[in-house]
């Protein structure tokens, strides 16, 4: 559509003004003074009249039917002066005067008055042309009176090489026809007769409308019938002549070809309006649909990430204990994989998705977009939230495997004790209870009895000697209990019998006594000898039974002191080995005497001791066992000493190197916030420095691999605690990676900060400015302002007053900042600065970061895309309609965003609407959100 508000600009014609119009051309009053001839030529040929009325007939109807009406008669529709008034209204876009609406001629002759004005106060010199000529339907006049609007409106303002009105308009067509063959204009009559000149302007902008090369100059009745047709259809310009008109004349009207000319030239200039905006919002579209694209992209990382986390948190939090310490080992071999190998590939990841994150709002800042606000559960808090609770079960899984590793080292030593215990004392109960229930008393002499009595009581002490081997075997059963050892029922069923079977030895063991006491009176003698040996036998073989159960003891240790300590007891065991060698001669002295007795008073003995199955046989066999034993138990003691000398030395290793890491980690910390927060030279400077900082920690890495080395050493060996240093390699881990993230997110921020700069045009001394500001207020050095801290940093920033724009103009106090700001319609009153905060803190954080500060102060110099600007753009393109088609965005806009702003853009509803119209306001709103400063 073409669009003649432009003409509302002030303009200044007439004679006083020649030589000053657009583009340097004849002014309006010039051009007039060369129709001085109209009434002559108009008279001459009547033809002429006719293609006048029918041309500025059409071309005043293509204006009024945007008002919603026309005409149908030239010199009769105008006469009462209302579509007059109302012609001019659309074509200029101003108001006139209130019309009159009576139907008197008074009324009449005012209204045109009032039309007449309006074009005199836009520098037309109307020349021999008044009110009641128009009035009274003069048709001469009132045909004047249009060309004369159509010269002002139309064509005064057509420009092309410092020549303007006729002369730019026929310059314009010869250049545009200048490549056609068959054309050659020369001027606005003759030129125009065989319609090709019409049919080349079409086809040199809108070729595919136009297959020119099929035209033939002998046939002028098709080729304007052609011509006329395409426009009115493709072009929106109204049939003004019929092709006949123009053919059957022998010179056709002038002002009546000028007028259809010049409505293709306004078609035509319009295209390059609609190029202009189909520009704009391809930019826009095309930022748009990047961010559109990193915001999909944020979205799948961070659901890979979550997931893996969602995935890895149950395995971690799996607390079912093994049966095995192999299996146990297992697992722990297969998180120490976690660790080395799947971990950190997905502690990048986290780093990069929070870097790509920032990058994303920095540019979605940039562009005057809204701020990116993840789905539901992908939030940064969310894989940050995540990340905890995946390294607090991490920790947890860990601590869990080595006390389980523990409790099953802890298990089979206890389950192997007592099946020790257990076999010896199965061993040592295996024929008492059919001893005990033996009636051989019965038959016995009474040396027999005697011996049976003294035998009895031998038994009875070794009885009591077992009692507390029993203790210990049901100790160690409910201990194995406590600790849910997998092999809990047979234990306990084993317990249990033996138990039982103590009950049981001890009942008949009481009964048997009371037997033997029952016929003890028929007793007198009793061998001293053997009874004695018996007596002395029994403790001095449970003895040697318990010191070789004692230096077959398996033992666990996990430090020198320890082991130390178990060398300490066993040179103690190893000092009393004299005295008990002492005991054992004369326990076998004993029998020796017994036997050098019955000896030399020739007594037959019959078969052993009556009184004990402790044969010499078996003290000297069970002495030499534990004489063997000794020398394993040294040799077992020193190998453990030296392993836990050696694992001392891999604690100690592994302390030097720790205790110098974790200091080198925190100073790099310290070192990265204070280069973040002060000024030393340029941002470039500063991202060098940050830059030289990151190759120097990654430089860094070999200590840390050599860390983790030495810790595998540590944790092969299964050395639990470590007193020379107070780092863990869990914390040392922690710190590198919190080292890696600050210092990738610092420079992040800088090249940011530098991207900002750049973007907004904010000078090196401003940025510094800025900085020093957000410093001041920044107390806690967190990099970040709180509400009232950001409140106390705007007020000690000034404003330009002169440009009603916010500026830095030097400190000044808080009531004279917002006296400035009163005085300039600028408020920082509770609701101003919660709208501030709104932009400045999107997510209602309650922080505002040194980023979010710069856009701020930046965005009140620099100008930017709006909607208001994109809205403007879309009603070009749609022709000045409120609503624009799928057609119409296909023909201006490349085919992907076209197609693009179609799916988006919701159905019109205005009063106006037709089918297939879109509503572009909306949308255009939409792009920029609803907060705009």
């Amino acid at each position: 559509m073409v669009d003649y508000h432009a003409a509302n600009q002030s303009y200044q014609y007439g004679p006083s003004s020649a030589g000053n119009g657009a583009g340097g051309g004849g002014s309006m009053g010039d051009y007039m003074a060369q129709e001085d001839d109209w009434d002559r030529d108009l008279l001459l040929d009547p033809a002429w009249e006719k293609q006048q009325r029918k041309t500025f007939t059409a071309w005043c109807n293509s204006h009024l039917r945007k008002a919603g009406t026309q005409i149908e008669n030239i010199d009769e529709d105008f006469r009462d002066g209302l579509k007059l008034m109302l012609l001019l209204e659309v074509i200029s876009g101003e108001r006139l005067p209130k019309p009159e609406r009576g139907k008197m001629r008074v009324h009449k002759i005012n209204n045109v008055n009032k039309a007449l004005d309006f074009i005199a106060s836009k520098g037309v010199k109307l020349v021999s042309i008044g009110a009641e000529e128009i009035v009274d339907g003069n048709a001469k006049m009132t045909l004047g009176m249009i060309w004369t609007i159509i010269l002002r409106f139309a064509i005064q303002d057509i420009s092309v090489e410092e020549t303007s009105a006729k002369e730019g308009l026929l310059l314009w067509c010869q250049r545009k026809t200048a490549p056609y063959k068959n054309v050659n204009v020369q001027n606005f009559h003759i030129s125009w007769k065989d319609g090709l000149a019409f049919n080349a302007l079409i086809h040199r902008h809108r070729p595919e409308l136009i297959e020119y090369d099929k035209l033939r100059k002998d046939d002028p009745v098709t080729n304007l019938n052609n011509a006329f047709e395409v426009a009115e259809k493709y072009l929106d310009i109204p049939k003004m002549l019929d092709a006949e008109d123009i053919v059957n004349t022998a010179r056709p009207d002038e002002k009546a070809i000028m007028t259809y000319v010049s409505s293709f030239y306004h078609a035509f200039s319009g295209a390059q309006k609609a190029e202009t905006a189909a520009n704009r919002i391809c930019k826009v579209l095309a930022v748009n649909q990047e961010n559109e694209h990193l915001m999909e992209d944020y979205e799948r990382l961070a659901s890979d990430l979550l997931e893996w986390i969602r995935r890895t948190i149950p395995w971690l939090e799996d607390r079912v204990p093994q049966k095995t310490i192999q299996e146990m080992q297992q697992k722990l071999e297969d998180f120490r994989d976690y660790r080395r190998v799947h971990k950190p590939p997905k502690v990048q990841e986290k780093c990069q998705l929070e870097i790509n994150f920032n990058t994303l709002q920095t540019k979605l800042r940039l562009s005057n977009r809204p701020a990116f606000m993840p789905s539901e559960g992908r939030m940064v808090s969310d894989i940050h939230n995540g990340w905890q609770h995946l390294e607090q079960a991490e920790k947890g899984y860990e601590e869990w495997l080595l006390n389980e590793i523990r409790r099953l080292e802890r298990l089979d030593h206890l389950a192997e004790k007592f099946r020790q215990k257990a076999s010896i004392h199965e061993a040592w109960t295996d024929g008492k209870e059919a001893m005990l229930k033996h009636r051989d008393y019965e038959t016995a002499t009474l040396s027999d009895i005697k011996a049976l009595i003294r035998k009895h009581e031998a038994f009875e002490s070794d009885l009591a000697a077992h009692q507390d081997r029993v203790e210990q075997i049901a100790a160690i059963a409910q201990e194995l209990n406590e600790l849910d050892y997998y092999d809990s029922h047979n234990v306990n069923t084993r317990c249990q019998k033996i138990c039982d079977q103590w009950d049981a030895l001890g009942s008949l063991t009481h009964s048997r006594r009371e037997a033997l006491e029952k016929t003890e009176k028929q007793l007198e003698t009793i061998d001293q000898l053997h009874l004695e040996y018996a007596k002395r036998a029994a403790p001095f073989n449970n003895w040697m039974e318990s010191a070789m159960e004692d230096l077959q003891d398996m033992f666990i240790v996990h430090t020198i002191e320890e082991i130390e300590g178990l060398i300490s007891a066993h040179d103690q065991f190893k000092s009393t080995l004299p005295d008990a060698d002492k005991e054992r001669e004369a326990i076998l002295a004993i029998h020796g005497e017994a036997q050098r007795i019955a000896e030399s008073n020739h007594i037959k003995l019959l078969g052993s001791n009556p009184y004990t199955t402790v044969t010499p046989q078996i003290i000297n066999s069970k002495w030499e066992k534990v004489q063997q034993l000794v020398p394993k138990r040294d040799d077992a003691l020193l190998e453990e000493q030296t392993k836990q000398q050696s694992n001392e030395h891999l604690r100690r290793q592994f302390a030097s190197q720790a205790n110098v890491m974790g200091p080198w980690i925190q100073t790099k910390m310290e070192e990265i916030g204070r280069i973040s927060i002060e000024m030393n030279g340029t941002l470039e400077d500063q991202l060098s420095h940050l830059k030289q900082y990151e190759r120097s920690i990654v430089d860094y890495k070999p200590n840390q691999d050599l860390l983790e080395q030495q810790h595998q050493l540590i944790q092969e060996a299964l050395i639990f605690d470590n007193k020379h240093t107070n780092y863990t390699m869990e914390h040392l881990r922690v710190g590198w990676e919190q080292l890696l993230t600050t210092i990738a997110r610092t420079i992040n921020e800088v090249e940011n900060q530098i991207l900002t700069r750049d973007a907004k045009g904010i000078s090196q001394e401003q940025m510094q400015e800025f900085r020093a500001s957000f410093n001041h207020f920044d107390k806690d050095h967190g990099g970040t302002l709180g509400p009232e801290e950001f409140k106390a940093c705007l007020i000690s920033l000034g404003y330009d007053v002169e440009n009603d724009r916010q500026k830095q103009t030097g400190s000044m106090d808080a009531d004279d900042f917002r006296a400035l700001l009163i005085s300039t319609g600028y408020s920082l009153g509770d609701a101003e600065f919660n709208r501030i905060m709104s932009v400045v803190d999107p997510n209602h954080s309650g922080l505002v970061t040194f980023q979010a500060f710069i856009d701020f102060m930046s965005r009140e110099t620099t100008d930017t895309d709006t909607a208001d600007q994109v809205i403007a753009s879309f009603k070009v393109l749609a022709g000045d309609k409120n609503f624009i088609t799928a057609e119409e965005l296909r023909r201006e806009l490349p085919p992907d965003q076209a197609e693009y702003c179609i799916a988006r853009m919701a159905p019109y509803q205005g009063p106006d609407a037709m089918p297939g119209a879109l509503d572009y306001k909306s949308f255009s709103t939409a792009l920029y959100g609803e907060s705009d400063l």
